[in-house]
């Protein structure tokens, strides 16, 4: 006790959690009895829990992990199949949900909603505009636009589906193949992180709801989703962001262990990506415990001044001209095409392309949607909603053009010029070799590698960080900013990320492990149904509040 009382006032809630795990060691007692005062912590953490919201994740999960250890053919065939319904029976909402949230967004941001204060008039932003920014900005990103800011293209350059009416391997098909790029990666994406994150934002600190999607999902629809109801809600958004997440760690793995390829020669097998794997989660824990001002906060502003450096490198030391060129081609073709691209569902003569990229890649963001958007809503406090679709919204999809076009661009343009050295990379060692493949065509190919590997590992671990304190407050149930900063509160908050973290992590391991990047991309899209219907109720509750005007809504 003595020990967590010297840590001060000041200390965040998972420095005086952590305290506690350590007590044992810290005044003589014996390992044992330090192992046992940890796993009573442990205990007390999982019995503190939201019966409903995290054991039938928690429990789902595990049941897959045991199944894939046991049967993995099995589980792959039924998880395929799962897949293959989802994209065929629920195609079409996944495209105009999408395209819906866009439409929203626009609506909100030109109402008079676009003037009401997240918290009140009186409330003050707990977070500098550059800090919310690179926060928000590093959370949604993860490794998604590091991996395939230049594999995807290149797979679209060499097989553009017959829409496209293009060739493959020409200049008519790179264009094509960076317009895809900005539908799949730049505004729609973020319009899918904004509504539920804005939705959640106001129902929370405007009209007072619990930390939960209860709050907008009863506003909307009413009481049926208090209570037992809303917290079935909060436990799919659980498990479609564990799903999701887990793809994504299995994209960094992937990505690292096609560096240690490039730079070392040395091929990572199972092994081995188990061992970056634990690495991601070992300093994604550590950072956690410094609190949101410290670990989040420092990671993502050293984490976006990296991705400008990595971007200002490739531009000057790229074909400059030949990318923006190509990019400036792509984004006329992204803006004319947008509308007849955003309603496609998956039915047709291109079915398969449109099934295996624009509906994978928006069932993956709206599995990373509901409860990153929890987190993103938090931070968002003291700024109005006009200010969070710029700086949620609109500053992180102006990022993604510029990435896109610079690295696309390059990847695109080199491989044109050079005999299709980049689409040999994809072809020999997967998407993962596509970037450093492209590295090797500029000048300080090694040190640029090295800088690409830091922040594919940084970039995540800042994901990471940020996504499981949103999980762990959905867990808990209980409101951050209502919560007493003690050493008992702090050791259940600890306890439940690393569980989470650990799960994380044995789910994208498996995936990666036995199936490569097709199991990472079928366990984004699993995560994204749930996901789904969570989105539409909190756009409904926004046309509400547009429609009743703010006063009469209660903000």
């Amino acid at each position: 006790v003595r020990s967590v009382a010297r840590l001060g006032p000041g200390a965040s809630r998972s420095h005086r959690g952590l305290a506690v795990f350590a007590i044992g060691a810290n005044d003589g007692h014996t390992a044992e009895r330090t192992l046992k005062g940890a796993l009573r912590v442990l205990l007390n953490a999982f019995l503190k829990t939201r019966p409903l919201v995290f054991w039938p994740p928690a429990a789902l999960l595990l049941v897959a992990l045991g199944a894939s250890l046991l049967d993995f053919e099995g589980t792959l065939a039924a998880a395929t199949a799962a897949t293959n319904w989802i994209l065929h029976w629920l195609g079409w909402a996944v495209s105009w949900a999408s395209l819906g949230a866009v439409l929203l967004v626009v609506a909100a941001f030109l109402s008079p909603l676009g003037r009401v204060r997240i918290g009140g008039p009186e409330a003050k932003p707990i977070l500098p505009r550059w800090n919310w920014f690179s926060i928000t900005l590093c959370t949604t990103i993860a490794t998604g636009i590091l991996f395939w800011g230049a594999a995807e293209p290149i797979r679209h350059l060499n097989g553009p589906p017959g829409f496209a009416m293009a060739e493959p391997n020409t200049p008519e098909a790179a264009r094509f193949a960076l317009a895809s790029l900005f539908m799949h990666w730049t505004v729609t994406p973020y319009a899918i992180y904004a509504v539920p994150g804005l939705a959640f934002a106001l129902a929370h600190f405007n009209l007072h709801a619990p930390y939960s999607y209860s709050g907008p999902l009863s506003h909307a629809y009413g009481g049926w989703f208090r209570g037992a109801g809303g917290s079935v809600v909060d436990s799919l958004a659980l498990l479609a962001l564990v799903a999701g997440v887990a793809a994504s760690l299995g994209i960094g793995v992937l990505t690292l262990s096609g560096g240690a390829l490039a730079v070392f020669g040395v091929e990572f097998g199972p092994f081995g990506k188990l061992c970056v794997t634990l690495s991601i989660v070992a300093v994604f824990v550590f950072s956690s415990v410094s609190g949101l001002q410290r670990g989040v906060r420092f990671l993502s502003d050293v984490n976006v001044r990296l991705f400008f450096a990595l971007a200002a490198f490739v531009l000057i030391a790229g074909p400059t001209g030949a990318m923006l060129r190509l990019g400036g081609g792509g984004l006329v073709d992204y803006g004319q095409s947008f509308f007849a691209r955003s309603v496609q569902t998956g039915r047709g003569p291109d079915a398969e392309w449109v099934r295996n990229w624009p509906l994978f890649d928006f069932a993956n963001w709206m599995a990373w949607a509901p409860i990153t958007a929890m987190f993103i809503g938090r931070i968002s406090v003291g700024y109005t909603v006009r200010e969070f679709i710029l700086f949620t919204a609109v500053a992180p999809a102006v990022f993604s053009i510029f990435w896109m076009t610079i690295f696309g661009g390059a990847a695109l343009s080199l491989d044109l010029a050079n005999g299709g050295s980049l689409s040999a990379a994809i072809a020999t060692g997967g998407p993962e070799a596509v970037m450093y493949a492209l590295f090797r065509e500029l000048p300080l190919a090694g040190v640029v590698t090295v800088v690409f590997l830091f922040s594919i590992f940084i970039s995540f671990v800042t994901a990471m960080d940020s996504n499981t304190l949103a999980m762990t407050d959905v867990s808990l149930g209980a409101s951050p900013e209502g919560e007493t900063q003690n050493a008992a509160r702090g050791a259940q908050e600890t306890a439940i990320k690393i569980f989470w973290g650990t799960i994380i992590a044995a789910v994208a391991w498996v995936m990666i492990a036995t199936n490569g990047i097709a199991g990472v991309r079928m366990l984004s899209n699993l995560g994204g149904v749930p996901g789904l219907f969570i989105i539409v109720g909190c756009g409904v509750f926004l046309v509400r509040a547009m429609l009743r005007g703010p006063s009469r809504a209660g903000l």
